[in-house]
């Protein structure tokens, strides 16, 4: 477990990686939370569970669950699988930060801001007249 900032990220299956597997994990990791608690403005916690499997080639195949509690909901990332484990922990946490988005509605769409400025001036019959129409 990591201690960030009294908040809480819990590693599962870390114990089974290579001390540099390891490290990247808990790097990646700490990353990731401070950008989701941007997101989420409240407290939470996160859980970071590697899975590995192994193949008679000698290469390890990486699954990770992702998984963030806060106090109004549970988001949940278990669609990364990867042969790198770095590529597979970004996959998990920016599917995370997708589900995060799309529930909490934290990205403002371009096409719902209200414009500012002048309404559109309406042309009236005389300025038809005046150009010829």
């Amino acid at each position: 477990m990591a201690l960030v900032k009294n908040e809480i990220i819990q590693f599962i299956g870390v114990n089974k990686l290579d001390t540099e597997e390891q490290e990247a994990v808990m790097r990646l990791s700490e990353e990731y939370y401070e950008k989701i608690k941007r997101q989420v403005k409240n407290r939470m916690s996160l859980v970071v569970h590697v899975k590995t499997y192994q193949k008679e080639g000698g290469k390890a195949k990486y699954a990770l669950h992702v998984r963030l509690i806060a106090p109004t909901r549970i988001f949940e990332s278990c669609k990364s699988h990867d042969w790198d484990l770095p590529r597979a922990l970004h996959g998990a946490f920016k599917d995370l930060i997708s589900e995060i988005k799309h529930t909490l509605h934290t990205d403002e769409q371009a096409g719902c801001a209200k414009k500012e400025g002048k309404p559109k001036k309406k042309s009236s019959r005389a300025d038809s007249d005046i150009r010829g129409f």
